[in-house]
């Protein structure tokens, strides 16, 4: 601190001693980033008319488990403003009806801070588990609603036990069988199977078209693809027979 204190003083007096009347301003050096208000919230004025962003790919969990928690938390909230920069510029966007360019950056950065969460809770688990011996999540048990569904319900922390709290006991009725919503899961159960009917058919009539038009397609890829279609029976059917000899 002394040598601060004279290292200004010496400025000062040497600044006296000449002629020049140069004023000397604190505010020159910047040492913290620059602040530029609401403006953070778009893009760069460069972009703002480009059709096309080059851009990078999604950070992966292997890059993120060999950073520190302090570059884990300094990388949250560089995603977190990017993507709100994201969200607002596509939003502008739409509002003017021009074109949002290269809208695949918002799921580049969601799927950086789902990896990033996914690195922590790890870090998390793995500390509690060592210093503590008990698990980093959050407790919880597989409950049923009041119309019969079940539901895995977390646990939360409340000033007042239990037993006292009746706002809590009229709000949370868990596990109450009730005779008058067998309609209700009936009809519900078959609002599950026609929806996963409709979604299997579309797989295989996309798996036709595709064998239709393209007969040299790798069936291996296909299979990857939608394992809920049977390639080997609708081999057979005549739509996918398409207009060349086999």
């Amino acid at each position: 601190m002394a040598f601060r204190i004279l290292s200004k003083f010496r400025i000062f007096q040497n600044v006296s001693n000449t002629t020049l009347h140069t004023n000397i301003r604190s505010n020159s050096v910047h040492i913290s980033t620059v602040h530029h208000g609401l403006m953070e919230f778009f893009d760069d004025k460069k972009n703002w008319a480009a059709e096309n962003i080059k851009v990078g790919r999604s950070w992966t969990k292997d890059e993120l488990r060999i950073k520190s928690n302090q570059d884990l938390h300094k990388l949250w909230y560089v995603l977190l403003k990017e993507r709100n920069m994201l969200l607002t510029m596509e939003h502008e966007c739409k509002a003017q009806i021009e074109l949002f360019p290269n809208p695949e950056r918002i799921d580049k950065v969601e799927e950086s801070m789902n990896n990033l969460e996914t690195v922590v809770r790890e870090r998390n688990e793995a500390y509690y588990k060592l210093e503590v011996g008990e698990s980093a999540e959050r407790p919880g048990q597989l409950v049923t609603n009041m119309l019969g569904l079940n539901f895995f319900y977390r646990k939360f922390e409340h000033l007042i036990p239990k037993f006292l709290n009746k706002k809590w006991r009229n709000k949370h009725t868990f596990n109450i069988v009730n005779g008058n919503i067998e309609k209700f899961q009936r009809l519900y159960r078959e609002k599950l199977h026609n929806a996963n009917r409709k979604s299997r058919n579309r797989d295989r009539n996309h798996v036709m078209h595709l064998m239709k038009r393209y007969p040299n397609l790798d069936m291996d890829a296909v299979k990857q693809q939608y394992p809920s279609v049977d390639i080997e029976k609708i081999k057979n059917y005549h739509k996918v027979r398409g207009h060349y000899v086999p």
